[in-house]
């Protein structure tokens, strides 16, 4: 138990964070976290459905035909500032200098492809006109400069505090894609995405869950576009913004593991990552969600196939919500035969991927009905998966928890001993990357909310290494939304196509067509 000052308890208050919170996490952080016991990787018949034409039809058909009796919610995580995206141009500017060698010199060196990349395609870019008309504003004579001098004057421009600032702005309001009228941010993109299947009565609804500062230029990013997008959809959106919780902000410890204390002698917290926004998530009421980062969206043109997909997945998720509901309902009405507790079983096993332990047949009925209302009472979500092209991040995974059971998961390779040969080649042998394309129900078959903090798996948490005031520090990022944030909930993965994930990770995925309005 740690010793809290007056100081202490004030701040813990004004954050909303109870001392029992501290004390566990200081514990977490003094046993460390067990990697992630990888059974075999989930593949086609293994663990990730791949649909017929025929499927995809029927299960289109399914979500059209009872779309405007549902209340449906687009869930966009979008606090996130582009600073990554910029990472190999902030290193430029650092590492420059035009008066010295000119930018092939810089490339070969540095072997900065992005950089080379990035200039090749320049003009193809959404704020290239806009970064040129106020170069030429700052210095008339811009064109008479040489042009190493231009390149590197424009990408000061383009990241400078005092001009465009764009490492320092929210991803989702940085221009995207350069329309014959317009450029077009991330954030309107969600919107005419979710005109098309985020639609029930004529209303979209979405919610972004954004950073306090950067609550008023999300305002008036929607008083610009907003009539735009309804113009051109005929659809009426309904926007709100949530931020993610002070109260889910983590304790940095030194690497002794005691409690981080900056020079003022306050402790230090964390955001706790993008975990953290189970509780966004929890506060929603809708009966089917859609979640989807900020960053994977395209073109106007490919928005349809994208659409048809999403289609896809909440038809499925319709199909098995309907049976387990009906399932559940039985359960609590009435006391099954035999039969029909088998029947049970296997839709568990075979429709939600709940591994039903041999020793459960060996309990008294009256346990086996309790297993079976436990397992049919959680939040079910779909997962589209692709095929693995070497994207960095989390795959889909059969695990054993320290329990014994078996379960579906999405798993991050920091999560995975990669020092142990056995993990080591279960993870190689990955076919599928998760590009966080989840469509999921959060209701019980009586349309009561279950709390989606009662399936989270804190064993899945993450400890990463920091620096604060010149010091080493270790910090707690909560079990991530996707991975341990959504750990009990009944999981189902289904094949979708690389078309659909277009994320833009680094700003020269912004030259990939997808993100190009006219292909060149």
């Amino acid at each position: 138990m740690m010793t809290l000052t007056e100081a202490d308890k004030k701040q813990l208050k004004q954050k909303g964070i109870g001392e029992k919170q501290i004390n566990e996490q200081i514990e977490i952080f003094k046993k460390g976290i067990p990697f992630v016991n990888l059974l075999a990787a989930a593949t086609i018949g293994h663990g990730i459905h791949k649909f017929s034409d025929e499927e995809k039809k029927k299960y289109v058909s399914l979500f059209e035909e009872n779309k405007d009796n549902l209340n449906l919610l687009k869930f966009v995580p979008a606090s996130g500032a582009a600073t990554r995206m910029f990472k190999a141009l902030f290193q430029f500017l650092n590492n420059y200098n035009p008066a010295n060698e000119t930018i092939n010199a810089y490339v070969n060196r540095e072997k900065a492809d992005i950089i080379r990349t990035f200039f090749i395609g320049v003009e193809k870019f959404p704020f290239y006109e806009a970064v040129i008309r106020r170069f030429v504003e700052k210095h008339p004579d811009f064109l008479n400069l040489p042009d190493h001098f231009q390149k590197y004057y424009f990408i000061k421009i383009l990241l400078d505090k005092d001009e465009f600032d764009y490492g320092s702005s929210p991803k989702g309001l940085l221009p995207f894609h350069k329309y014959k009228t317009h450029p077009a941010t991330a954030f309107e993109e969600h919107m005419y995405e979710a005109a098309l299947y985020d639609e029930s009565n004529g209303v979209a609804k979405l919610h972004f869950t954004i950073s306090k500062e950067h609550n008023t230029d999300f305002d008036d990013e929607m008083e610009k576009i907003s009539n735009r997008v309804k113009e051109k959809t005929g659809v009426t959106f309904d926007t709100t913004f949530s931020f993610q919780k002070e109260s889910t902000d983590t304790l940095a410890v030194t690497m002794k593991n005691e409690p981080f204390r900056l020079e003022s002698g306050e402790i230090l917290f964390r955001p706790g990552g993008h975990g953290a926004l189970i509780e966004n998530l929890n506060d929603q009421d809708a009966d089917i969600i859609f979640i989807k980062n900020i960053d994977n969206v395209v073109v106007y043109k490919y928005k349809h196939e994208v659409a048809q997909f999403k289609k896809i997945l909440a038809g499925k998720l319709l199909e098995v919500q309907n049976k387990a509901f009906e399932y559940a309902k039985l359960l609590d009405e009435t006391t099954p035969d035999e039969k029909k507790i088998e029947e049970i079983k296997t839709f568990l096993k075979n429709e939600l991927n709940v591994h039903v332990k041999p020793d459960v047949d060996k309990y008294k009925e009256v346990y086996q009905i309790e297993f079976l209302k436990e397992k049919l009472n959680a939040p079910i979500r779909i997962c589209g998966m692709v095929k693995n092209e070497g994207e960095p991040g989390g795959g889909p995974f059969w695990i054993k928890d320290e329990d014994g059971n078996i379960s579906l998961q999405i798993v991050e390779t920091p999560q995975i001993d990669t020092n142990n040969k056995f993990q080591l080649d279960i993870l190689k042998g990955a076919t599928h990357f998760n590009p966080v394309d989840i469509v999921c129900s959060i209701k019980n078959y009586k349309g009561e909310k279950y709390n989606l903090l009662d399936y989270v798996d804190p064993q899945q948490a993450f400890i990463t290494t920091k620096t604060k005031e010149g010091k080493e520090l270790k910090a707690l990022e909560l079990p991530g939304l996707w991975n341990g944030g959504m750990a009990f909930w009944n999981t189902i993965f289904v094949e979708v196509p690389l078309t659909t994930f277009n994320p833009v990770k680094t700003v020269v995925d912004l030259l990939k067509p997808a993100h190009q309005v006219k292909d060149k």
